[in-house]
């Protein structure tokens, strides 16, 4: 009988170490990346079953004896993308600290509320129309920026990490957090103008041109135009109120430029109610540092080099516009 007792003793404790043994041997029961969602509140049973039934793990029970090895460990909900062999102990580590997996949002300088409610859309847990609804509640900047009738200009360009558990609020929240950050560092001395005027003028910029040597110069000629009283002649703006009026053909017609729409700022002279897109932070350095010059005009060369020619009178300016005519004419 004891030796009988000796065996079974012996042989449970081998298969614990082979068991324990197993938890740190790598296994890949997948041949493409596995993607798993783990909502909030899901067991550890549901989590050891699903990672078995998905080739992650060998067997439920080893993520089980895994996380009794260590009660202590919360497990985090969200979602986990599994792509390469892994041992049982690895998995659950990955799970308890929360390495979950993550989208990316890019939004490229100049991109407007429309651009990033489309790229917004492609994901299959988000809806443009969420996120234009709420990029159109001002609230998060009202302390920076009272007169912003949206969150266009300060839904900050750059690459954002997402899950599917973020919001259209909370990434919103992310953009004007990123705004707020590059604010401060551009901020070292108070300007004349407000915030918002400086992140509208930004924006226009922005849309004119994608060179950075001349960005500052075309703040220069904005600058001018205001402090002459002169319409700014915008083509940028015109596009933008044809896009709150859903009527943009992808052409600017003269209809839009006679649109009494307040963006429109051939028919309205000084800045528009607000950006017509976000712009990225040479932009912003260009509205709040523009060149000194006497420039009231530009319009592109026609060499496709998408630099400007810049004119300090109507005939200059008519000059240059009659030379990119003949230029671009087939």
């Amino acid at each position: 009988m004891n030796r009988l007792l000796s065996a079974l003793l012996f042989l449970a404790l081998v298969a614990v170490a082979v068991a324990y043994m197993s938890l740190h041997s790598a296994y890949q029961g997948f041949r493409e990346p596995v993607i798993l969602d783990f909502p909030k509140g899901t067991s550890t049973q549901a989590m050891a079953r699903d990672l078995a039934q998905q080739g992650v793990i060998r067997y439920s029970w080893q993520f089980l004896m895994a996380r009794a090895l260590h009660p202590g460990r919360k497990l985090q909900a969200g979602e986990y993308q599994f792509a390469r062999a892994d041992t049982p102990s690895s998995v659950l580590n990955r799970i308890a600290r929360g390495d979950v997996f993550y989208y990316e949002l890019v939004v490229p300088e100049g991109s407007n509320l429309f651009d990033i409610a489309a790229s917004v859309g492609r994901f299959d847990f988000l809806k443009a129309s969420d996120f234009l609804r709420a990029a159109r509640n001002p609230a998060l900047i009202r302390d920076l920026a009272p007169q912003a009738p949206t969150l266009e200009g300060y839904l900050f360009p750059a690459t954002y990490r997402i899950t599917r558990s973020t919001t259209v609020e909370q990434l919103c929240a992310m953009m004007t957090s990123q705004f707020r950050k590059q604010w401060r560092e551009l901020q070292a001395k108070p300007h004349a103008r407000t915030v918002h005027e400086i992140v509208t003028l930004a924006s226009l910029v922005e849309k004119e041109t994608g060179r950075p040597e001349d960005r500052p110069i075309v703040a220069s000629v904005y600058e001018n135009r205001l402090s002459k009283g002169m319409a700014l002649d915008c083509d940028p703006t015109t596009i933008y109120a044809a896009l709150l009026e859903a009527r943009y053909r992808g052409t600017i017609y003269r209809s839009d430029l006679a649109s009494d729409n307040a963006y429109n700022t051939y028919r309205h002279a000084g800045l528009p109610p607000g950006p017509i897109a976000n712009p990225g932070l040479a932009s912003l350095k260009a509205a709040l540092m523009p060149a000194a010059t006497d420039y009231l005009y530009f319009v592109a060369k026609p060499d496709g080099s998408g630099s400007h020619q810049f004119s300090r009178n109507i005939e200059e300016h008519n000059v240059a516009v009659q030379r990119y005519r003949r230029a671009i004419r087939p």
